[in-house]
């Protein structure tokens, strides 16, 4: 009976002469295919995707600036895709303002109003010393006229729900379908006492309530504005004349 011999093997993932013949009897497994065409591959791909969708976060009046440089057809194509974008959003922008509650109406104006919209209470510090509470109510401003098809609405916590820990505010509850999706205690987690509208569009972002490639969101990640007025932020009241923010 032939005993089974033992070929020295120094490495067999070596490409060598010897490697070869020990895999051509089956001494040794295959070489397995090197990754680097697969690698070439997918940045080719990826290359190609970045181009073909170069106009992406591109408004219609960045899209007008590059009539010399595009394809009209190629061009016409995002302009019809903004328009029906902003078609859509006007047609939903409902409700454009924040919306004080009662208590003896918020399973109304929020639980069944989340069925057909998002929904997003902040509840409020009963404190005037609270910035981050301050600081929210002026960004929830802002995003109900950016945002008009969300609803933004807000209620001092503790006449929302009986002894609710001061600590917690500013809390945001986030609705959709009837149900709380994602409640967030403070704005620690954001962005602290200098939360921005930037921060809290990307918010809107990860639960849903918008596209990542929304033109509104585009525009935001290119606006150099931060957050709200700086009086607010530090604490400090704001003047009449101060007051140059709309």
């Amino acid at each position: 009976m032939d005993m089974p011999v033992n070929v020295p093997v120094d490495d067999p993932h070596a490409d060598t002469e010897w490697n070869d013949i020990l895999r051509k009897h089956g001494v040794i497994p295959e070489k397995p295919p090197s990754p680097t065409p697969m690698i070439q591959e997918a940045l080719l791909e990826a290359q190609k995707q970045a181009y073909d969708n170069r106009l992406e976060d591109k408004d219609l009046d960045e899209l007008r600036e590059l009539e010399d440089d595009e394809d009209d057809a190629f061009l016409d194509k995002y302009r019809q895709q903004r328009m029906a974008e902003l078609s859509t959003i006007s047609t939903a922008s409902v409700y454009n303002q924040v919306y004080p509650l009662q208590k003896p109406d918020y399973s109304r104006d929020v639980t069944e109003a989340s069925k057909e919209a998002y929904v997003l209470v902040h509840l409020t510090s009963s404190l005037g010393t609270n910035i981050e509470s301050r600081n929210l109510t002026e960004l929830w401003r802002e995003l109900a006229q950016k945002f008009g098809d969300i609803k933004f609405c807000e209620i001092r916590a503790d006449m929302c729900i009986e002894n609710y820990p001061e600590r917690n505010t500013p809390t945001i509850l986030v609705y959709r379908d009837g149900d709380i999706k994602k409640q967030i205690v403070t704005l620690r987690a954001i962005g602290g006492e200098g939360t921005t509208m930037k921060d809290l569009a990307s918010l809107l972002v990860e639960v849903g309530a918008v596209k990542p490639n929304d033109h509104r969101i585009n525009l935001l990640r290119k606006s150099k504005t931060e957050g709200p007025r700086d009086g607010v932020r530090n604490g400090t009241q704001l003047t009449e004349d101060d007051d140059d923010w709309d």
